[in-house]
């Protein structure tokens, strides 16, 4: 099915396009989930207007791996939340993952521009796009980009350096850098589906916007998060993202470890996961028999919550400590005053926060998105539904110029703004990129 067709078979819903709403799509291993919403004119804050779920098989750890399986999919979460909210869904802000992000650390310098030397916008968007001229292999295309800090004539330590004076500017960059083809595919997937895509962000940076507040971004604070394919990690200390890592072992991870313990299919796995399943023993309060049914006429299985636990807290044991070993890699782990935050589909675990205690050694919490909108907001108050609210606020903050991820943010995302029009597929990704 070609974009435009895609497009115009939902147009014939007789759905209203509505220009000032938000529509956030997190395409993740295991579901697709999309989330709309829209400024309410008396607050300014965000009311969900609708939400639309799908399972999803056609990605293995972040990366699609099946363009149908994953267009029928987000088509699916799509035509759920165009009926919840009555919105006709066209631009949509999309979420990417997976173990083939990479980062690393870089740093730019360009002269100070403005009247009288005084560091304006524009020097610090310069300044970004100096940065991208970093060389990379022809296979990566860069992301996002994170001003660390700022160096004013020598003079380091500078957070916030727009009104100051100075000659020369320069900053140690966070860079962050996703594989081409896996970022191809991904638009390739979400424009066939009929959409046109806003903006493409890495998914621990949505779940940030969605969990962490200014607080815990202060002081320091490693969020978590564990999706089906894989485990995202970002690391914020006196506000800025300082790191961000993945890796591919995550809760496919913990079911397939169900699967085989047990010989049941994937999907009594993961119903097994979610209604019994506890990461650490201690958690288990009343130990209970359950029983799941025989595949092909086979006799019911008997099993206690307390086997159970012993097939899944190894898995996310070592889902801990892959996690930890990254944060001691980056430097940071004894800047994380607020402890570490856990978010996504395991982070419902029961008993994974008091797991991750004991192995990080510092405060765990469950982070959930709890926002104060309205509408169906209580609906996504789950770690879930975090990098879709995340997406969501985002764009948000993009739109109102209020980022809360630090000076050049915005900046930088405006570089990369990708603004498609009813070209061929190929054409459209082309220029994209090409404008890199």
């Amino acid at each position: 099915m070609n974009t435009t067709y895609a497009a115009a078979k939902r147009s014939q819903r007789g759905l209203r396009a509505r220009p000032d709403a938000i529509v956030g799509l997190d395409i993740g291993t295991t579901k697709v989930c999309v989330i709309v919403a829209a400024p309410d004119e008396r607050t300014g804050t965000l009311t969900v207007l609708g939400v639309g779920t799908a399972e999803n098989a056609g990605l293995a750890r972040g990366i699609v791996v099946n363009i149908e399986k994953t267009v029928q999919a987000i088509e699916q979460a799509i035509e759920q939340a165009e009926t919840t909210s009555g919105v006709q869904i066209e631009r949509i802000i999309v979420g990417i993952a997976g173990d083939h992000i990479q980062s690393f650390q870089s740093r730019s310098a360009v002269a100070v521009s403005g009247a009288g030397r005084e560091i304006s916008r524009s020097d610090i968007e310069r300044l970004l796009e100096d940065a991208r001229t970093v060389a990379l292999p022809s296979d990566r295309v860069i992301l996002h980009l994170f001003p660390q800090d700022y160096i004013l004539d020598g003079q380091d330590g500078i957070l916030d350096p727009i009104g100051m004076s100075g000659v020369r500017l320069e900053s140690n960059i966070h860079v962050v850098t996703g594989l081409r083809s896996a970022v191809e595919n991904l638009y390739r997937c979400v424009e066939r589906a009929g959409l046109i895509v806003e903006d493409i962000v890495l998914q621990p940076v949505a779940s940030s916007i969605a969990v962490l507040d200014s607080a815990e971004r202060e002081v320091g604070v490693a969020l978590i998060d564990i999706g089906g394919g894989t485990t995202d990690i970002a690391i914020f200390d006196e506000g800025i993202i300082r790191h961000t890592a993945m890796f591919g072992i995550a809760g496919n991870k913990v079911t397939d470890d169900i699967k085989k313990g047990l010989g049941i299919v994937h999907a009594q796995a993961e119903q097994v996961k979610i209604a019994y399943g506890h990461a650490l023993q201690e958690s288990i309060l009343h130990d209970e028999v359950f029983m799941i049914p025989g595949i092909n006429g086979r006799k019911p299985i008997e099993v206690t919550k307390s086997l159970l636990c012993q097939i899944i807290q190894p898995r996310m044991e070592e889902i801990f400590e892959f996690a930890f070993a990254e944060i001691r890699r980056s430097g940071y782990a004894r800047n994380l005053s607020a402890g570490i935050v856990l978010t996504g589909g395991c982070a419902q675990l029961r008993g994974a926060a008091e797991l991750a205690e004991r192995i990080f050694g510092m405060p765990v919490k469950v982070g959930v998105p709890t926002l104060g909108m309205g509408g169906f907001a209580p609906e996504v108050q789950s770690p879930m539904y975090a990098t879709a609210v995340g997406l969501v606020l985002y764009a948000h903050e993009a739109r109102t110029g209020k980022s809360s991820l630090g000076v050049g943010f915005r900046a930088n995302q405006q570089r990369h703004h990708v603004r498609v029009g009813y070209r061929g597929i190929i054409e459209r990704i082309k220029t994209f990129f090409d404008h890199l």
